[in-house]
């Protein structure tokens, strides 16, 4: 992606000179090292389906009756946090598109404020996309552990202050991102909240996966059943699995790719890895086609 890119401010490191990153690239060189070359019709085509999948989200939690409750509304805004990846992706890749078959001619002044606005909507639906993963998680947990106070605890006007008090925190703080880019503390920052929601939804899944085991375990001992036991909890397990997995899966390359550029601006193996900062973009982009998976079609 050239002109116009995703989070171009995270691209490259800043806190090097120019001639310490042309020597590390030079140090770095080979073929492993020259990234990959991600077409623009796969970001579109991705955006797209991710697009679709989240709106048929939204559109089936506001149309059915039965699913306004607290839990679905999480999951709405979590399809909506999606959605603004996708609608990013392809307004930007779309505008690639048209410039580069000389159907468009921007201003650079124009392509510096647009990039500015796209960095901000992805900067804002990460924030809030980690943190509506990490608000289901908790409302899950007190599902399972406070059953029979679950509607006095999560009433319907706490889950709208949460809402709006994340949709506000991810605003803020990705003015704030755009705003001082080049502080290390910034990224830090981010760091830290992607590995605590980690620990977050690691510690809550887990306690939740050790009730259900005790209780099946229970139950397999009341009625003698015990190859019951075993298929619970093998689905339990791969249903965590997947959970954590994917979610691994799909934002440890970006952020570790942030690790990187606070710790090794100028190595030679880092800065190859920095080449392949399309391939983490597009692993997001997975993400947000693989969220209505799994936490609206795997769920009765």
């Amino acid at each position: 992606m050239s002109t116009l890119a995703p989070l171009r401010l995270l691209r490259e490191p800043w806190n090097a000179s120019e001639g310490n990153q042309s020597n590390a690239t030079a140090g770095g060189s080979g073929a492993w090292c020259q990234g990959l070359n991600i077409p623009n019709e796969l970001f579109l085509t991705l955006g797209l389906v991710s697009l679709v999948e989240n709106l048929l989200v939204v559109a089936a939690i506001l149309k059915n009756r039965n699913l306004h409750s607290p839990t679905y509304y999480f999951i709405c805004c979590l399809a909506v946090s999606d959605m603004l990846v996708s609608v990013s992706n392809l307004v930007e890749t779309l505008f690639m598109l048209l410039m580069e078959h000389g159907v468009l001619v921007i201003h650079a002044s124009i392509v510096r404020h647009m990039d500015n606005v796209i960095d901000m909507l992805i900067c804002s639906s990460i924030v809030s996309s980690l943190s509506f993963l990490g608000v289901i998680a908790v409302d899950r947990y007190i599902t399972i552990f406070y059953a029979l106070r679950y509607h006095s605890i999560m009433t319907l006007q706490r889950a709208v202050v949460t809402i709006a008090s994340v949709w506000l925190a991810s605003t803020v703080s990705s003015t704030i991102f755009i705003t001082y880019y080049r502080n290390n503390a910034i990224l830090l920052c981010l760091i830290g909240f992607f590995l605590f929601m980690l620990v977050l939804m690691l510690v809550l899944y887990i306690h939740m996966f050790a009730l259900a085991r005790h209780h099946l375990c229970s139950i397999s001992s009341q009625q003698k059943q015990p190859t019951i036991y075993r298929s619970s909890s093998l689905k339990g397990a791969i249903t965590l699995t997947i959970l954590l997995g994917v979610f691994f899966i799909c934002w440890g390359p970006f952020f570790f790719h942030l690790i990187l550029i606070v710790t090794c601006p100028t190595n030679p193996f880092c800065t190859c890895f920095f080449s392949y900062f399309n391939l983490f973009l597009i692993l997001i982009i997975c993400n947000s086609v693989v969220d209505p998976l799994i936490y609206v079609f795997r769920s009765q």
